[in-house]
């Protein structure tokens, strides 16, 4: 893995790793983190993609991980940064990076949970071919698995608010709650996770424009065991891609001969000749799809 920046339209810094195959790029790949990820965690996931051809983007959100600045290590209070942020400047800055650098080459995007909910936020989302989102749903409160759906009621309405009071920022690691987190991007993610639509504007209407402008296939990975996305959140928000090309795989870990998946599990290194594999293997579909498509494409309609 290479360390490199990323400037967003914006002036920030972003920190980002890049790794790219021995001959030319099948497509380059884009992994934005889930929410409280470090970008780190999807290094093995970027390995084995860069074995198979594929070049390789992470990144870190503004705030988080290697993109947090110095003078925030100890405390996040005081620092500026909402989920439009890091939709609009850092996932979009990531995309036209992947652009830039790998030319004509297809540009993926794999997103986990939060990194599959942002591109119908992103601006330049139209340089997307293809998505695979991995345990990717609404985070509506009220729609998440059980195991989450009995202590979220807690955090939305006593943790967050009290401990971000206190602290000027939510912090997580101290709690074990998702992990360190902006201001603004707690608060918003909040509201967010309160709303039917999840989602949502200032005034609390749904914001959907963006996601009908996508219009490539999409895997939408999601997996039975999931302690925080449900069946139900997981058909939400595939319902917002209403113009993609979705085909969802609902996957038991007895599928894979594994006893757990769970929300973290597919981008453990045993899942590689099997969840990765296959990931891989439908990816490289979308390449040969697309070589095979007119300049013009058409409205797909979604299974979801």
């Amino acid at each position: 893995m290479e360390a490199i920046t990323i400037n967003t339209k914006d002036g920030y810094t972003l920190a980002a790793n890049r790794i790219a195959p021995a001959a030319a790029a099948k497509a380059v790949i884009v992994l934005p983190p889930a929410m409280g990820v470090k970008q780190d965690f999807y290094f093995p996931f970027a390995r084995f993609l860069a074995q198979q051809g594929f070049a390789v983007l992470t990144f870190d959100y503004r705030g988080m991980g290697a993109s947090r600045p110095a003078h925030h290590s100890r405390s996040l209070r005081g620092f500026k940064a909402d989920l439009f942020d890091w939709a609009e400047r850092d996932y979009n800055a990531a995309l036209r990076f992947a652009k830039a650098w790998q030319g004509e080459a297809p540009l993926l995007v794999v997103g986990h949970s939060l990194g599959g909910q942002l591109p119908g936020l992103v601006p330049d989302n139209h340089l997307i071919d293809g998505i695979v989102t991995v345990a990717c749903g609404s985070g509506y409160w009220r729609d998440n698995a059980l195991p989450t759906k009995r202590v979220v009621w807690i955090m939305w309405h006593f943790a967050v608010p009290l401990f971000t009071r206190l602290c000027g920022y939510f912090p997580g690691k101290k709690l074990r709650m998702v992990g360190d987190l902006p201001k603004g991007v707690i608060y918003q993610w909040s509201r967010w996770c309160q709303s039917a639509h999840y989602v949502i504007d200032d005034a609390g209407k749904p914001i959907r424009s963006g996601y009908e402008r996508i219009r490539v296939p999409m895997l939408a990975l999601s997996f039975t065991d999931d302690e925080m996305m449900s069946r139900r959140s997981i058909d939400s928000l595939l319902n917002f891609y209403r113009n993609a090309g979705v085909e969802h795989r609902r996957i038991a870990p007895r599928d894979v001969n594994a006893k757990r998946i769970g929300h973290f599990g597919f981008f453990r290194p045993q899942f590689q000749p099997t969840l990765w594999s296959q990931a891989m293997n439908w990816m490289e579909q979308c390449i040969q799809q697309r070589a095979a498509q007119p300049p013009a494409r058409t409205v797909a309609n979604g299974n979801a």
